[in-house]
């Protein structure tokens, strides 16, 4: 029986994905959650094969949930769910850790052999993924995988992308369970590394790093 934990900050979509999987007689849907922090806490007590992990959330993305989850548990297996195909997005979340990625408007046959390739060691991308990487490697092949905020801590990075989604620093220290005191000196190390002056120049920074796509 192959554990699953399903990720989607729409329920609609995970309802009907979890949905489709309990039809399976060897799948077990162990969990849902709506962001990534949610992701990283039912990961710690579900201890699922496979979470089917949605890229762009609120609160934490699925990049640094994925990292979060391979950092504590190096044997799940993680596929990443998006709408869209670019490889920038892909790069970082294989960077992360993910073994797979499929598109939103994939097959469920194509989900069910994702599940199975990743449970079995194989990488699985969705056909127009793959191209999407192959294209961009033979058209710059000494092009490294970009990294969306190599300078910034994970810490940092989390702190960015609540900023870029509108949280004001006392809203952030509240999300983090941190004082704002500290979530003011994170903002003020974030724009010094990055050499940005204002809040705006942050969001279109962490919007172009993806991450966070401000599209939920």
């Amino acid at each position: 029986m192959i554990r699953i934990l399903v990720v989607d900050d729409h329920t609609l979509v995970r309802q009907a994905i979890a949905a489709m999987l309990r039809e399976q007689a060897d799948f077990q849907v162990v969990g849902e959650a709506g962001t990534g922090r949610e992701a990283v806490e039912m990961c710690a007590l579900r201890q699922p094969q496979v979470v089917l992990m949605d890229v762009s959330m609120p609160d934490m993305n699925g990049v640094e949930a994925t990292e979060r989850i391979m950092a504590a548990s190096p044997r799940t297996r993680v596929v990443g769910l998006s709408m869209h195909a670019d490889p920038v997005s892909v790069e970082r979340m294989l960077k992360a850790g993910a073994a797979g990625y499929l598109l939103k408007n994939s097959s469920f046959t194509e989900v069910q052999t994702a599940v199975r390739d990743v449970v079995a060691g194989l990488c699985h991308l969705s056909p127009v993924v793959a191209g999407a990487l192959v294209e961009r490697y033979v058209r710059n092949p000494g092009q490294a995988v970009e990294a969306a905020a190599p300078r910034l801590t994970a810490r940092e990075r989390e702190v960015l992308q609540l900023l870029a989604e509108g949280l004001s620093s006392k809203g952030i220290a509240e999300r983090l369970n941190l004082s704002v005191r500290t979530v003011e000196n994170h903002r003020r190390q974030i724009m010094e590394r990055l050499g940005l002056r204002s809040v705006a120049a942050l969001t279109k920074y962490a919007v172009a790093a993806g991450i966070t796509s401000l599209e939920f």
